[in-house]
């Protein structure tokens, strides 16, 4: 069952679907209901609340990083939020991109997983392959895309050691892209939908534990479009960015409205 104190929901009226709306809304909380309401849902008492501090952060998993002065008890704490803005149920909402050295350095990747997901992504190209000869002329003529691999064109042992990977490290992997490390880690999501015609905004405000075990929850598998499903989670191939090298970063995207079915 849901733990209502660590999640909520509600529609409102007007529109404050980015992260500078949602900060000044903290600012004014006294004020200001939705604030009020994703305060008691974080397990404050409004009473016992002096001051209310909100800065938009970047680069960092927080979007929102909120500082609560509570009187009675002379003390600070800090609530770190990760803003995802959707249009739509359908939407999808990147939440980590990097290259894939970078993850490397993240989840100590072993150097055959590293070579697969580089030519995932197509930081090692088909092209290349085929010039090392790693790969046949025939294969190189399959491959639905010139510039990368889908995971399932891979043969089915690198298929299976890129599954397995993620499989033994589903919950660091998780960790990291939707809380992530250190001080600005994130403590709860706050998922907005805004519908234009109405002039509502639709909000769900969960605990980011409980956020990753939603989008976390479900199977380690190849996906129907031959990305990587962890969960609710695909890892795919950028792309984009008008060719562009940065098109060949990984990212990891989540459909936020995931959150609204809790």
């Amino acid at each position: 069952m849901t733990d209502l104190v660590r999640i909520g929901s509600e529609t409102a009226k007007g529109g404050f679907a980015n992260e500078e709306m949602v900060a000044e809304k903290f600012k004014n909380w006294q004020d200001d209901e939705e604030a009020q309401k994703w305060l008691k849902i974080m397990d404050y008492n409004l009473k016992e609340i002096e001051k209310v501090e909100a800065v938009v952060l970047h680069g960092f998993k927080t979007d929102v990083h909120v500082k609560v002065t509570v009187l009675l008890k002379e003390a600070i704490s800090i609530q770190n939020l990760s803003v995802k803005k959707a249009n739509s149920n359908a939407d999808y909402n990147q939440i980590d991109k990097r290259w894939v050295k970078n993850y490397v350095e993240l989840w100590d990747i072993p150097k055959s997983i590293i070579n697969i997901l580089e030519i995932f992504c197509g930081k090692i190209s088909p092209k290349q392959l085929l010039k090392e000869k790693k790969i046949t002329k025939e294969k190189y003529k399959s491959l639905k895309d010139k510039r990368r691999f889908f995971v399932n064109e891979f043969e089915n042992r690198d298929k299976k050691l890129l599954v397995n990977f993620f499989k033994k490290n589903k919950l660091l992997v998780v960790t990291d892209i939707l809380k992530g490390r250190g001080q600005f880690a994130a403590d709860w999501m706050l998922v907005t939908k805004h519908d234009v015609k109405k002039d509502e905004t639709s909000w769900v405000l969960a605990d980011i534990n409980k956020a990753m075990s939603i989008f976390g929850e479900g199977e380690v598998k190849t996906s129907p479009k031959g990305s990587i499903s962890i969960g609710r989670i695909t890892l795919q191939r950028k792309g984009g960015d008008g060719g562009r090298e940065t098109a060949n970063m990984l990212q990891f995207k989540i459909k936020p409205c995931d959150l609204f079915r809790y």
